[in-house]
């Protein structure tokens, strides 16, 4: 092997570990970090490409975090990572709190990071207040008429209950509430068009922001209108319904006399089938009657004269009262 193979190999080699430890070792962020103030180690570096942390996504953080004058440690950067948490996110938190003179801890900004409320964008809200419109609530006066207002929350972020505390949902939901409650405990639907104010000293004094991730600082009425005359429709439509009422218990009572009135026809027609049945056995009994001496042939026509004369009777009554009524008619 001749000097000048052995040199070239000596430089391909040497290429290859160059390329290895450049590979591994991040040598351009390294002195990054030194020219910016931070020490960190080749070590520490190796360690993250074992835990599998690109130490990219540490050491800048790091850098941005030292030039603001921010204590925060490479662990705790490398653990929220790991964590799953957002780390530029939570830098950038904590420099733009920093700046706005907010008390932050570091601890606290990466737990409200994980879970899940954008730290950054509660920062910006608590120095930038946000303003939430709610949608077009009605309610009814006690003079029954309808009344819609649209109001309009000023709020801010309240950073120490950002982690369990209610979003901008229940703040809509608790504004509507007090609209609601406001416009139904007045006596009429004027007192609330000439102070609209009332509806917003209501709901302010009843702190709706209690337990939720925001301040109210104040609530406009942005629009307030008419609706329409929600007790008069109801008195007419319960002046209809009795309506239907009264007249299905009329029908009720028509079919109850027509019922009454058929069963009455029955039992007359009864009542004739069994006098003509009666009568059919008359003519039987009285010829029994002669045939066993009990009724004499003279005894039989006095009773025959004394019907005769009570049908001549009944037929004059008859005429008589039929030339009254054709009398009465004219």
């Amino acid at each position: 092997m001749t000097g000048t193979t052995a040199v070239i190999i000596i430089i391909f080699v040497a290429i290859i570990v160059v390329t290895v430890v450049a590979s591994f070792i991040p040598i351009g962020l390294w002195i990054s970090a030194r020219a910016a103030g931070v020490k960190i180690s080749f070590i520490t570096l190796i360690g993250m490409r074992l835990r599998r942390v690109s130490p990219a996504r540490i050491v800048k953080p790091k850098i941005k975090a030292s030039k603001a004058g921010l204590e925060v440690s490479i662990n705790e950067i490398e653990s929220h990572y790991l964590a799953g948490g957002n780390v530029d996110r939570v830098i950038d938190a904590l420099i733009a709190s920093q700046k706005a003179e907010i008390d932050l801890p570091f601890k606290k900004a990466t737990a409200i990071d994980l879970a899940g409320r954008n730290v950054l964008e509660a920062v910006k809200m608590s120095v930038i207040p946000k303003v939430i419109e709610t949608p077009l609530i009605a309610a009814i006066a006690k003079d029954g008429i309808e009344v819609k207002a649209k109001a309009k929350v000023t709020v801010r972020a309240n950073i120490q209950q950002l982690i369990g505390g209610a979003g901008e949902e229940t703040i809509i939901a608790r504004v509507g509430e007090g609209v609601v409650t406001t416009i139904g405990s007045a006596e009429s639907h004027k007192d609330v068009l000439e102070n609209p104010d009332l509806i917003s000293q209501t709901i302010l004094g009843k702190g709706l922001d209690s337990g939720s991730a925001f301040e109210i600082l104040s609530i406009d009425i942005a629009d307030i209108d008419v609706g329409k005359n929600i007790g008069a429709i109801l008195q007419t439509d319960q002046a209809e319904a009795d309506k239907k009422i009264a007249q299905a218990k009329a029908e009720e009572r028509r079919a109850m006399a027509f019922a009454r009135e058929q069963e009455m026809k029955a039992k007359v027609q009864e009542m004739r089938a069994k006098v003509v049945e009666a009568e059919a056995e008359v003519p039987k009994a009285m010829a029994e009657a002669l045939r066993a001496g009990n009724l004499g042939v003279m005894d039989y026509y006095n009773l025959k004269n004394v019907v005769s004369d009570t049908e001549m009777r009944k037929s004059i009554a008859d005429m008589g009262s039929e030339k009254k009524t054709s009398h009465e008619q004219k």
